[in-house]
């Protein structure tokens, strides 16, 4: 582990701490070169399957990419970041799920969808809009009929709604 000051590669671990969320390690270090203190965070490896496109090419599990589209979709919604960063988290664990080291580009669509339709119908629709590459207004229609017909059906099954 580099120091971050001045770039020597010898330090001690001074503390050693599990975090908050308990899903990594905190240490503090201190450097034997210039004597400055740092904390470095130690994580366990996530092994995610790659990601197969429509178009055959593969390519690593990239959760900016996922993130990024979410966050465009719930652009201009009254969507909190951690509420985006949870569901980014949902689809994560959703594809280290996956049986198998690959996982097509539509299993990882449709867990960002079904994650979106629970928490915003227009982030949902968006994120449909692009992903399933509507070709006109009728396309539009078919889905807003699918997303109202849905949370009606939800409703009219709750007993307390």
């Amino acid at each position: 582990m580099k120091c971050p000051f001045c770039a020597n590669g010898e330090n001690k671990v001074i503390d050693s701490r599990i975090s908050k969320d308990g899903d990594a390690i905190r240490r503090r270090r201190e450097c034997l070169g210039c004597a400055n203190r740092f904390t470095t965070y130690e994580y366990v490896e996530e092994v995610l399957p790659m990601v197969v496109k429509k178009d055959g090419r593969r390519e690593a599990f990239d959760r900016t990419k996922i993130r990024n589209g979410i966050k465009k979709a719930c652009e201009k919604r009254p969507i909190s970041t951690d509420a985006i960063e949870t569901l980014v988290d949902n689809v994560e664990r959703t594809c280290q799920e996956f049986q198998g080291k690959e996982i097509p580009s539509t299993a990882v669509g449709e867990a960002v969808m079904r994650e979106l339709h629970a928490l915003d119908g227009v982030a949902y629709v968006r994120f449909a809009s692009v992903y399933r590459e509507f070709r006109d207004v009728g396309d539009f229609l078919d889905q807003l009929k699918n997303l109202v017909d849905t949370k009606q059906g939800g409703e009219e099954g709750n007993p307390e709604g």
